[in-house]
């Protein structure tokens, strides 16, 4: 059994969904393991991971416009306002998705379905640097 790490940044112009499938694969290529188990942490409260269709994007503006009607910013009913009107609902938001995200690794390819990607998930409207660290163990 071997182990590798990595911390991959992503910079963000704001809300959104970013692919970050090809950088993650070719980290994982790169990493010289077969096979194993890759696991995804994004080290933020405020973003979170998904995984999600890749090919078509309106699926990506649908969650968009979903989560916002779900968690609305502004709202009266946050007492967390310190760090702007959308800073709560970016943390309602990461809670009700995933910080980690664990990927089953073959050939040295995380082995995703064919419409699937791996996206980080930008709930602050701000630019940002996002981390997200990257651990694949196998052989």
């Amino acid at each position: 059994m071997r182990q590798a790490s990595h911390t991959l940044t992503l910079r963000t112009t704001g809300k959104g969904l970013y692919e970050c499938t090809p950088e993650v694969a070719a980290w994982v290529r790169s990493s010289g393991i077969e096979s194993g188990l890759l696991t995804l942490f994004v080290q933020h409260t405020s973003a979170s991971l998904l995984i999600q269709e890749n090919a078509d994007p309106d699926v990506r503006a649908d969650l968009e416009d979903f989560f916002a009607r779900l968690v609305p910013e502004a709202s009266a009913s946050y007492r967390h306002r310190s760090e702007g009107p959308d800073d709560m609902p970016a943390h309602v938001r990461s809670a009700l998705t995933q910080t980690q995200l664990s990927i089953p690794v073959n050939a040295a390819v995380p082995a995703l379905g064919t419409w699937q990607g791996i996206f980080l998930f930008e709930h602050r409207r701000a630019p940002n640097q996002r981390r997200i660290m990257l651990h694949l163990i196998g052989g």
